[in-house]
C-alpha cells in the first residue's frame, strides 16, 4: 500500500504541470487572423492663386429722374390726355386746363401793350422838340415797358394751362380727373413722372466692412482690381440675375446712425424695364484680389466642440494629422482659408470619419469635390460657373462602403 501511494502522485503532478505549460504556451502567441485593413480616404490637393473676393449687399432701386407734375394756374381740368403707366416724351401735353380766362386775360394785356407802345413812340418824338416835359416822357416808357412784362405774365398763365411733362419717363396713376379742381402750387401732385433708364440701386454697406477692407488694402492682403472695382452685378427677388452689369458712381460720406452703414449708388442700364423703382435686389461688388488665396472644399474644413475650424491633413508618410485653420469666409462652396494651410498641401474631403491623429491611410484623389462658383453664395469668384462631376468610379468612393463594414467587424 506504501509503494502504490508513493507512485500515483508524481504522474497527477506531471499532467497538471503538461496542461499548465500549454495554456501559457497558447496565452503567449499572438492571435491568428487577417491584418487590419488601411483606411483609404479622398484628398485635395492646395493650390494658391489670385482671387477676386466679392461681397453681396442688400439694395433698393431708385429711379434715376422723378418728376411730381403740379398745377401752375388755377383752374378746372378740361383733359386727360395720357394713358396710365405709358411713356412719355419730355414736354409732352399731360392735361389741358380750362384756358378760357386765361385767354381773355392775354388779349387784353395784348391791347394794352399795343396802346402803351404808341403811347411812348408819339411822347418820344414830342420829346425831341421839347413839346412834353421829361416826366411825361418817362412815364410813357415805363407804362410801356409794364405793359410788356403784363402781357408776357398773361403769356405765360396761358401756356401753363396745358401741363406738360418736364421730363421723359414712365407715367404713373393720375390723382385727378377731368371736372376736377387745382389751384397753382398745390401739395398734391397731378401725376408723377420717373426716368428708369438709367437706373438706380443704393446698396447700404456697414461701416465695418468698409474699415476691414481698408485695412486689408493698407496691409497687402488685398489689391485695387482695376477697372472691375466699380462693376456690380444683380440678383433679383425671383432669384433671376439681371443680365445687365452696372457701375458704382459714389458712396456716401455719412455714416447712417441708426444702422451704421454707408449708402453706396450704382447706375444700371434698363432698356427692357426690368427694373422698377423701390425693388428689392441683392447687389455683388468687388472688393479687391488676393493674389495667394487657399481654398479648401467645404467637406474638408470641420468644427470642434468650441466651434472653432481644423481639418484633416496628410503628410509626407501618409499619416493623418489634425490641422487648426483660419476659415474667413466662404467662396462659393469652398472656403477661404487665411492661415494653417500652405500650398501642395492635401486635405482630406472623403472619409474623415475613419481618421485619427497619426493613423497611416491610403490616398486618392477625392471624388466629391465640384467646385461651384455661383451668385448664390455669399461670394464668389467671377461670373461663370465650374462644375466638376463627382467621380463615382474613384477608388476612395467605390471601397468605403467595404472599409466601414471590415472596420465595423474589427471592432
Amino acid at each position: 500500500m506504501k509503494n502504490k501511494t508513493v507512485t500515483r502522485f508524481p504522474v497527477v503532478r506531471s499532467l497538471v504541470l503538461i496542461a499548465g505549460a500549454a495554456v501559457l504556451s497558447a496565452c503567449g502567441e499572438p492571435a491568428s487572423g487577417p491584418p487590419p485593413m488601411m483606411p483609404q480616404v479622398g484628398v485635395h490637393t492646395i493650390e494658391a492663386r489670385p482671387l477676386t473676393l466679392t461681397t453681396r449687399l442688400p439694395g433698393r432701386s431708385a429711379a434715376y429722374r422723378v418728376a411730381e407734375v403740379r398745377p401752375q394756374v388755377n383752374g378746372i381740368v378740361e383733359k386727360r390726355l395720357f394713358e396710365e403707366g405709358a411713356l412719355v416724351e419730355q414736354g409732352q401735353q399731360l392735361y389741358q386746363i380750362d384756358d378760357a380766362i386765361y385767354q381773355a386775360e392775354y388779349e387784353r394785356a395784348k391791347a394794352n401793350l399795343v396802346t402803351s407802345e404808341r403811347l411812348a413812340k408819339r411822347y418820344q418824338r414830342l420829346q425831341e422838340t421839347s413839346a412834353i416835359s421829361r416826366q411825361q416822357y418817362d412815364d410813357a416808357i415805363s407804362n410801356w415797358k409794364q405793359a410788356q412784362a403784363q402781357a408776357e405774365l398773361a403769356r405765360i398763365n396761358l401756356v401753363y394751362t396745358k401741363v406738360l411733362s418736364p421730363i421723359s419717363g414712365r407715367v404713373g396713376r393720375s390723382t385727378v380727373s377731368e371736372g376736377a379742381l387745382v389751384t397753382g402750387g398745390q401739395p398734391t401732385e397731378m401725376v408723377t413722372v420717373q426716368q428708369t433708364d438709367p437706373i438706380y440701386v443704393d446698396i447700404q454697406q456697414p461701416v465695418t466692412e468698409v474699415l476691414r477692407l481698408r485695412n486689408e488694402m493698407k496691409n497687402g492682403r488685398l489689391e485695387q482690381s482695376g477697372e472691375d472695382q466699380a462693376r456690380v452685378t444683380l440678383k433679383l427677388e425671383d432669384g433671376s440675375i439681371y443680365p445687365h452689369a452696372g457701375t458704382l458712381r459714389f458712396s456716401e460720406i455719412t455714416v447712417d446712425q441708426g444702422t451704421s452703414s454707408v449708402t453706396l449708388r450704382a447706375q444700371f442700364p434698363n432698356p427692357d424695364g426690368a427694373l422698377l423703382p423701390g425693388m428689392f435686389v441683392q447687389a455683388q461688388l468687388n472688393e479687391g484680389v488676393r493674389n495667394s488665396a487657399i481654398l479648401v472644399p467645404q467637406q474638408g474644413v470641420l468644427r470642434d466642440q468650441k466651434g472653432k475650424a481644423y481639418t484633416w491633413v496628410i503628410d509626407a508618410e501618409n499619416k493623418a494629422q489634425q490641422r487648426p485653420v483660419e476659415a474667413a469666409r466662404t467662396v462659393g462652396n469652398q472656403w477661404l482659408i487665411t492661415d494653417g494651410l500652405a500650398p501642395g498641401e492635401q486635405v482630406v474631403t472623403e472619409g474623415v470619419q475613419r481618421l485619427r491623429s497619426g493613423i497611416e491611410v491610403q490616398v486618392a484623389p477625392a471624388g466629391n469635390v465640384a467646385v461651384v462658383h455661383d451668385f448664390d453664395a455669399s461670394d464668389h469668384v467671377g461670373d461663370a460657373a465650374e462644375h466638376e462631376p463627382v467621380r463615382k468610379d474613384n477608388p476612395a468612393v467605390a471601397n468605403q462602403s467595404g472599409v466601414e463594414q471590415q472596420a465595423a467587424e474589427q471592432a
